[in-house]
């Protein structure tokens, strides 16, 4: 754990889930700050960031953004504090946060179920190419 930029935020995502991946592609797009790094819940570094925090991955198998030593957010709140983080007309989706987080949480959850049917699976984690892999733990 020693080893994770502390002036960054780390974003947990699924490496084998189309549309995960494809988020976090647009968010490095939108990242023009460079305030996140990535990393898989499936890799070695992925587990034991969610070891220390104490997170079930069977239980939560969805985006965790952390920031190291301050906090963690899981879900649809996660979701929001990214896209709030880009700035500009993002902001807006702050309004977001005045539904109560179990109700936004009971959409988010239907999607993760079945981001596999819609959007399809790897066999195995993305590789980044060679113009993003800086932002890879």
């Amino acid at each position: 754990m020693n080893n994770l930029p502390s002036n960054k935020k780390v974003i947990l995502f699924d490496g084998v889930c189309n549309f995960c991946n494809d988020s976090v592609l647009k968010v490095i797009k939108y990242d023009v700050k460079n305030q996140f790094v990535f990393t898989s819940l499936q890799s070695d570094i992925g587990k034991e960031i969610t070891q220390y925090l104490g997170i079930d991955t069977s239980k939560v198998d969805s985006i965790i953004l952390y920031e190291p030593n301050v906090a963690y957010d899981i879900k649809s709140t996660a979701a929001l504090k990214i896209m709030n983080d880009f700035g500009g007309v993002w902001k807006l989706t702050q309004f977001f946060l005045i539904f109560p987080e179990s109700f936004r949480n009971l959409v988010y959850d239907y999607i993760a179920k079945n981001r596999y049917k819609w959007f399809g699976k790897k066999d195995a984690c993305m590789v980044p190419s060679k113009e993003i892999q800086e932002k890879f733990l």
